[in-house]
């Protein structure tokens, strides 16, 4: 086998853009026409220059190479122009490029991508959720109303999952740590108590963050979270200082998970080495690709750590998630985007389960995916903007803050 050709999908979901504002999926056939499909989540460049970066990674490493050869055609993509370390565009744009061989592969021997990783050991995959508005409800407020949260969670509870996530601590800015305005403290905690009032014991609380808070002010918000025994509070800080990590697990007394912004073994060795996390967050589309986690995952397993693969983006990364959660003896849960969300569904024609809180990993060969190229056609993204945006306003102490579920909401505030 010989890769031949590339195509690049750049979709852009449906309001209300669960998942960001597109996705981006590279297709790979072979000289002797097997087709695999990939998805690439890297957000540091526009869609075009990324369409670019993926089709110069393409063309430099691997058109003409053999699929089987994953770690060689890794070896030149990381080590490209004399760099040798972690690059998320440039590995955000191998790693949709490596799922798709692993689709190839799998196609090629008719198993499913999780036999070729050592075989299944998990036959199903607890997922959790974000809390999300119910559909025709979305209502900006959402993201602020501790009653919502909790209806939202019972909704979720009752469809069966057993973990939810939810993000009520302030802005998502450019400027670095920042200390949590005491109104976001208030409401992290009012947001705490209603949801497990409303589930009891019965779901997991996910607290996650996206890396806004400095050391102190990271430990200032987890101290107040602790009587709630969430699962985990997630990206407490900037993923750009790993040592500080292990400074707020000294002061709090809730897990910490992160990872959705790391890329590379290089990188998550240096988290597990320093210390402060025990659960890790791996984007499959950014970290390296599916064999990539698998290094990684190993590596978590000698310092007892848990693997919890992210998603924020489509299902070509779900599915690459679900085959890896099925093939590792220490996961913990896998994101999921409500019951894998109908747009996600509707690209992959319904080909993944889910059943009361659990996915079921696919037995069809490859990736176990139904790719819809129609649909993905019928949804080009047109725009400029990058699949998630930070703000540029500091925390704001006076007025309160918010962030709105990831894609900002195009709905008026009410008044």
């Amino acid at each position: 086998m010989k890769l031949k050709d590339l195509e690049i999908f750049v979709v852009a979901p449906p309001f209300p853009g669960w998942g960001g504002r597109y996705w981006i999926f590279p297709k790979l056939t072979t000289a002797c026409g097997i087709v695999g499909y990939g998805e690439c989540y890297a957000s540091t460049v526009g869609p075009k220059a990324m369409v670019a970066v993926i089709e110069d990674v393409f063309a430099r490493h691997m058109e003409g190479e053999n699929p089987e050869n994953i770690e060689l055609m890794f070896r030149r993509a990381y080590s490209a122009g004399f760099t040798q370390r972690p690059d998320p565009t440039v590995m955000g744009a191998f790693s949709g490029l490596e799922i798709a061989c692993w689709d190839i592969l799998g196609k090629a021997r008719n198993r499913p991508v999780w036999a070729l990783l050592g075989g299944r050991i998990n036959q199903r995959i607890r997922s959790y959720t974000y809390l999300y508005p119910e559909p025709g409800n979305e209502d900006p407020e959402f993201w602020v109303d501790p009653d919502a949260a909790a209806a939202a969670a019972v909704r979720f509870m009752e469809m069966g999952f057993t973990a939810v996530k939810f993000d009520p601590a302030g802005p998502y800015t450019i400027r670095g740590g920042h200390q949590p305005a005491l109104s976001d403290i208030t409401r992290s905690v009012a947001f705490c108590r209603a949801i497990r009032e409303a589930v009891g014991d019965r779901v997991d609380l996910l607290f996650g963050t996206h890396g806004q808070f400095t050391t102190a002010g990271a430990a200032r918000l987890g101290r107040e979270l602790e009587p709630y025994n969430p699962l985990w509070y997630e990206e407490p800080i900037p993923p750009d200082n790993l040592a500080e990590f292990a400074e707020v697990a000294r002061q709090v007394r809730v897990p910490l998970a992160t990872g959705e912004r790391l890329t590379t073994k290089a990188e998550f060795g240096a988290l597990l080495r320093l210390g402060g996390v025990k659960i890790l967050q791996p984007a499959l589309g950014r970290v390296g690709g599916i064999w990539e986690a698998k290094k990684i995952s190993a590596m978590a397993e000698v310092f007892n750590a848990e693997m919890a693969p992210h998603l924020y983006a489509g299902p070509v990364e779900w599915a690459a998630n679900v085959h890896l959660a099925a093939s590792i003896p220490n996961l913990l849960i896998a994101e999921t985007i409500e019951t894998g969300g109908a747009f996600h569904q509707k690209l992959i024609r319904n080909s993944i389960a889910w059943e009361n809180g659990y996915i079921l990993p696919p037995d069809a060969p490859g990736l176990g995916i139904e790719f819809d190229e129609d649909v993905a056609r019928a949804h080009p993204y047109t725009g400029s903007g990058l699949h998630l945006q930070m703000q540029e306003a500091p925390c704001d102490y006076t007025n309160g803050n918010r962030f709105e579920g990831g894609a900002p909401s195009t709905l008026p505030h009410k008044t």
